[in-house]
């Protein structure tokens, strides 16, 4: 892969984001007045690593880019670099000067890797609740109904030979990663493209001037609220609505409070829209339910709470069931079906069954020893957990459950988090232990976040306490359950999901893992 330095003004010219290009000998804006050897530019890499550039790289300076970054360009040759800033007085490399340094590198990453958005159709997701659910799922369909060419992009992996997974870094890649992983997805014979569509890679421009096949506005409710991500709800949801402007056809979530907004957004784009549902557990459909496009419909039988009936247009086509627990994961399938509908023309009966195989670690993973239950799951804000909550009340209700919901709540973002997720807990359950979860930096520890969020505990009947070591606290809760062999215990890990790691002040710390501790301590329990 190359890209010419004349090549690439022409395409920020195009876009109105040159501002000129700076040399030792002068400034510029127009190529043919550049010196040759400028004018003559090849780049052979592109990147926003200063410590990995060469003579060839093209080198982007993005987020809080300090000068002693490119102190060391001369002495490794670097040819140029694209930044909002000049940086002549560190460096004798060429200066290209952009408006905005995230869009210009979203548009020459693209050119970059030959724009391999073009080579495929991609499904965009987007919501507060479910995305990763529903790519897995429009991943299994897709795969089925094509011979396993399907790549996924996802919070938890990235798979771009629609078989082999690796754990992602990002919800939504940087634009430079993104379009190079998508030149390897095409390059590994790959047609389709699902990927999660986060807040911030509107609000970052992380997909700038990408447009989706099929872009999927699933729900949406406050999350991502604090000074380093989204200042207000306001800012959160008009960055989600951006997916509506940048899809060729939108699927909507039609029972969450601001669908119509986003229902008005397509139509003031020309946007064609399609709408889904779970349907409630009744047999006969609603008025409301008839009215959506696609509605998955619970069945009520006595020996599983995941199977669905399928409606296209108030009429049945199909009956699947799922692997997960939990009739939000209904809404997703049913969401999924749109997609996959709406890319391939049509659902084909084998592909149904692709979706009753998948599987999400850390994901309503479920674990049961005799007398308790536990669920795994990545729940880490209001709507998560609530439905969480909500979904162990319509399934243990009859049993009168003892609910123990561990958790705690990631320090350095996403503050509103904490007195959400104890609202959404205390009327919901019976024992809530706060615990250790992510942290950024040493000005926030875990021990003060714990705190702020048992302040927010008013419900006196809680049973509200800490216990920092995360172990140590799903422990005291199998414990408990053991020690109650008169009554059923449901206990609830959420927030890490089945994350292998600890971030303490910004560094990844081994961690075993809710899942394995789960499963370690309801062995031990049973022997």
């Amino acid at each position: 892969m190359t890209l010419s330095l004349v090549s690439a003004l022409d395409t920020l010219r195009t876009h109105n984001l040159l501002r000129e290009v700076i040399t030792p000998d002068q400034w510029s804006v127009l190529p043919e007045n550049l010196p040759t050897a400028t004018r003559e530019l090849v780049f052979s890499e592109i990147t926003y690593d200063s410590r990995s550039v060469t003579p060839t790289s093209l080198l982007f300076c993005k987020g809080h880019f300090l000068p002693s970054y490119i102190q060391h360009a001369d002495q490794v040759g670097l040819s140029a670099y694209i930044s909002e800033h000049d940086f002549s007085q560190y460096t004798n490399a060429t200066g290209i000067i952009v408006n905005d340094v995230r869009k210009a590198m979203s548009l020459l990453a693209a050119q970059f890797y030959n724009y391999p958005q073009q080579e495929l159709k991609i499904a965009g997701i987007t919501g507060t609740k479910g995305k990763t659910t529903t790519a897995y799922y429009v991943q299994a369909l897709l795969n089925a109904a094509s011979n396993g060419r399907a790549a996924l992009l996802s919070s938890v992996d990235n798979c771009l030979d629609g078989k082999h997974y690796v754990e992602s870094e990002l919800t939504t890649p940087e634009s430079l990663d993104l379009f190079r992983m998508m030149r390897q997805a095409v390059d590994h014979g790959m047609t389709y493209l699902v990927m999660e569509v986060s807040s911030q890679a509107y609000k970052m421009d992380r997909v700038f001037n990408l447009t989706f096949d099929v872009g999927v506005f699933l729900n949406i409710s406050p999350d991502h609220i604090s000074p380093v991500e989204h200042p207000s709800f306001e800012d959160y949801l008009y960055c989600k609505r951006q997916i509506t402007y940048n899809s060729r056809h939108v699927i909507v979530g039609a029972d969450h409070s601001y669908a119509n907004i986003v229902l008005e957004d397509a139509k003031a784009a020309g946007i064609e829209t399609t709408t889904f549902a779970v349907g409630q557990e009744s047999p006969s459909l609603s008025t409301y339910n008839a009215s959506v496009d696609w509605l998955a419909q619970p069945e009520q039988t006595e020996e599983s709470t995941n199977k669905y009936s399928l409606y296209h247009h108030n009429k049945p086509i199909a009956q699947f069931q799922l692997a997960m627990d939990g009739t939000f994961n209904g809404a997703n399938a049913a969401a999924a079906f749109a997609v996959v509908s709406q890319l391939t023309g049509g659902l084909e009966p084998p592909t149904f069954q692709a979706i009753s195989e998948v599987r999400i670690a850390g994901r309503m993973e479920r674990f049961q020893a005799p007398g308790m239950v536990a669920y795994v799951d990545y729940a880490h804000n209001y709507a998560s957990t609530a439905a969480l909550l909500d979904f162990l009340q319509d399934k243990y209700g009859h049993q009168h459950p003892y609910i123990t919901v561990i958790t705690g709540s990631a320090g350095g973002k996403a503050i509103d988090r904490r007195q959400a997720i104890v609202q959404a807990t205390q009327t919901r359950a019976n024992r809530l232990i706060l615990t250790e979860e992510d942290t950024e930096s040493e000005q926030e520890q875990t021990a003060d976040i714990c705190k702020e969020m048992l302040g927010y505990v008013s419900n006196p009947e809680l049973d509200a306490s800490i216990i920092i070591d995360r172990p140590l606290a799903i422990s005291q809760a199998v414990k408990t359950a053991y020690e109650h062999p008169d009554r059923l215990d449901v206990i609830a890990v959420i927030g890490k999901g089945e994350e292998r790691w600890i971030k303490r002040n910004g560094k990844h710390v081994p961690y075993e893992g809710d899942d394995q501790i789960i499963t370690r301590l309801f062995q031990e329990v049973q022997q």
